[in-house]
């Protein structure tokens, strides 16, 4: 294993670490474009802003690959399976804070009433609007994260990376960003005050919608809940149906799952292990190219006597 990650999914897992050296260097492409023509437009002030803190997202998911790798010392006997379980908290900790801060610089700019010019700029002797300019910058800050997003959503799903998967959704928040970023300024054009800080209120609405989302799941895994599914905050299919056989194999004890990392530990309460040990990959209930999610098992045996047990749990 490679921070739980079997040999079959180490090359998914290099795949990712490239795409995002890529998704940094292409981001700081977009942030140069768009800051070149952000003019007074709050949208694009938005777009902006949203484009320098996409960055953290992949920086945070490098950051923690590389200390994922180190091999357990004396201070961490544990290793650092739970560095992605970190690394996700923060993605989403930025993706919630991006969405709060966007929507309330929109409210203000609504409730002031700040009525944002698009000026004409001079190019040799050629006099073109500047909001044709931020329409052509727009069109650039969509294309890259439209296709960022859709490489790495797939991966994602593989690797079972919420880093990544919030990353992908950052990225998707950039380009509906573009989007309504470019009807803003078309707004504006056309005599519209309301319509640019309107597209970033939106915008910022369904950022902070998917933030407040991520968090919640992140919340839950930093404190052993059960895990979650990718994309919501429900309990993930795959941990029901391990749950399910796990009950069934030892009826009459409990059964506890937590999301370490990327894969699910399980603890058993009340029974001992089978006589004849199994490979960990024979619980696994479902799909066997899946099977790599149980990444261990551990079984706390019934006590001898119920009543010294309840009076150990008393005192």
């Amino acid at each position: 294993m490679n921070g739980g990650i079997p040999k079959e999914l180490r090359g998914s897992l290099r795949r990712a670490e490239r795409l995002e050296w890529w998704s940094i260097a292409w981001t700081i492409s977009v942030i140069i474009v768009m800051g070149s023509a952000m003019g007074s437009s709050q949208t694009m002030k938005t777009a902006w802003i949203e484009d320098c803190l996409s960055l953290i997202p992949p920086a945070v998911f490098l950051i923690a690959r590389r200390i994922e790798r180190r091999p357990a010392d004396a201070r961490f006997p544990n290793g650092f399976a739970r560095v992605p379980s970190l690394a996700f908290a923060i993605a989403a900790t930025a993706l919630t804070a991006l969405g709060g801060t966007l929507l309330i610089d929109s409210a203000i700019s609504l409730i002031s009433q700040e009525h944002a010019t698009v000026a004409a700029v001079h190019i040799g002797d050629q006099e073109i609007w500047l909001g044709w300019i931020m329409v052509a910058a727009q069109i650039y800050s969509i294309i890259v994260p439209l296709v960022l997003g859709w490489l790495k959503l797939p991966l994602a799903r593989q690797l079972n990376d919420k880093t990544l998967f919030t990353d992908a959704m950052t990225q998707k928040a950039n380009w509906m960003t573009g989007i309504a970023g470019i009807g803003g300024v078309i707004g504006i054009g056309l005599g519209y005050w309301w319509a640019d800080a309107l597209a970033a209120g939106l915008i910022s609405l369904d950022i902070l919608n998917d933030g407040i989302r991520a968090l919640r799941a992140a919340s839950a895994e930093l404190i052993d809940g059960s895990p979650r599914e990718l994309d919501s905050t429900d309990i993930a299919r795959d941990a029901s149906a391990l749950h399910a056989a796990l009950d069934a194999l030892f009826p009459g004890a409990e059964v506890h799952l937590r999301e370490t990392g990327r894969v699910i530990s399980a603890q058993i309460v009340g029974a001992v292990p089978p006589e004849n040990k199994l490979n960990i990959r024979d619980y696994w209930p479902g799909d066997p190219d899946r099977a790599w999610r149980l990444g261990h098992i551990s079984f706390v045996p019934p006590p001898r006597d119920s009543g010294d047990a309840l009076e150990r749990q008393i005192s």
